[in-house]
This record gives C-alpha cells, structure tokens and sequence, in this order.
C-alpha cells in the first residue's frame, strides 16, 4: 500500500530513518494490570525478557499478560534505526520499527518455547508487512532474541511451525527473527492500553491462522 507516493510496505534503511532524540520518552513507574511491578528495570532475580511484534502492541501486550507465568510487561518500538521515536514517527514508516511486547516472565512457569508457541498462535505470521487490517512496516511479524538460546529456539519453533502451516496450505511465515538491538518504550497512553483501568471496553483485532504450534519443542532455553 501507498501512502503519498511512499510504499509503507517497504523496511527502509538507516540511511533514510527519522534522526529521533537522545532523550527516552518517560516510563510510567508501575504496570496498570500488575500495579506492584515496574515496567522496566531492575527486575527480579531468575526472570528473563522477550520481545516480539503481532501487529497492534495494545492486544499482543494483553494477550501476554493474561498469560501465567508473565510477570509484567510493556509495549514499545524495536527492529528500526530511529532512537527513542514516538507513535506518530513509527507510524510513518520512516523509523524501521515494529510495533513491539517486552514480556518479563519467569522461565521455571512458563519456558521460552512456550511463551513462543503463544506467539506463533495468538497472531497471523505468513501476512508480511501486515496484520489483518492493519498496513505497513510497523505491524510486521517479530521475534527479537536476547541470547543465543533464545535464537535457536526461536529458528526452530518456526520450522516447527511451519511444517504445522504448511500441512494445513497456509503460506510462509514472514516472521523477522533478529538479535534484539534496542526496545524503546512507547508512550504511556499506550502502556497496558486495553486494561480495567485504561480501556475495558477497547478493541484490538489480534486473531491467529486457527493452526495448532505443535507442543513438544526440546530446545534448551
């Protein structure tokens, strides 16, 4: 898709991103579902981070933190060149972001192999620059890994995936797998949008392909 003469389709380059600021926009001290826990860091000893993009943040953030074994979570922008942009930059597709989650879970509850077959599941990964309605770079499929565990076990639940995919003729996943450069905090409007306290009654169209991501993955986390 078009929009006045740009194809916002289209992953552009640090060349061309947005020169953003060296100032992080403000994170709100305490999550709205979690209220005793902080968004960003310190966190506990023993948890572990994950970042992934589904399209729309407001519904890949509550699907997370519906999930047990999630200690908090926060929504932001990651797999651009833009530091620290906001909303209105993302959406222009000119800072190379996604729309992200940053999920802090506990690894003995819930294992990162688990925590990916949600992800696989909870959205549509063969759609490319794209979720449902919603067009443009900034709503691409994502997993960003943190370490080298999480790298081969994120490459090996997609091709376990997509051997699920594929017996059921769905396309290809599109999912961008890459190291995890930066996550910068969106702003707090956005921060647990879809929440009792914010937004009981907002929507957001988060919807997978309806094909099981088979259990059973033995990769070490």
């Amino acid at each position: 898709m078009v929009w006045f003469g740009r194809d916002k389709t289209r992953v552009i380059s640090a060349a061309e991103a947005l020169p953003g600021r060296s100032t992080p926009i403000p994170v709100p001290p305490s999550h709205a579902v979690f209220t005793d826990r902080p968004l960003s860091l310190p966190f506990p000893s023993g948890l572990r981070t994950a970042v992934v993009g589904m399209g729309c943040f407001w519904g890949a953030e509550r699907l997370f933190w519906q999930t047990p074994g999630v200690w908090s979570t926060a929504v932001g922008y990651a797999g651009g060149h833009t530091p620290n942009p906001t909303y209105e930059e993302v959406c222009s597709g000119l800072t190379g972001h996604t729309e992200a989650v940053l999920i802090v879970f506990d690894p003995a509850e819930l294992p990162y192999q688990v925590l990916l077959r949600i992800f696989w599941e909870g959205h549509d990964p063969t759609q490319g620059m794209r979720q449902g309605a919603d067009v443009g770079t900034q709503y691409r499929s994502a997993v960003y890994w943190a370490d080298e565990g999480q790298r081969v076990t994120a490459e090996a639940s997609a091709a376990v995936y997509q051997a699920a995919l594929d017996a059921s003729g769905h396309g290809k996943i599109t999912t961008e797998i890459a190291e995890l450069r930066e996550f910068y905090y969106a702003e707090e409007y956005h921060q647990q949008y879809l929440s009792e306290a914010k937004n009981p009654y907002g929507y957001c169209g988060l919807g997978g392909t309806g094909v099981s991501c088979p259990a059973g993955l033995k990769i070490a986390d």
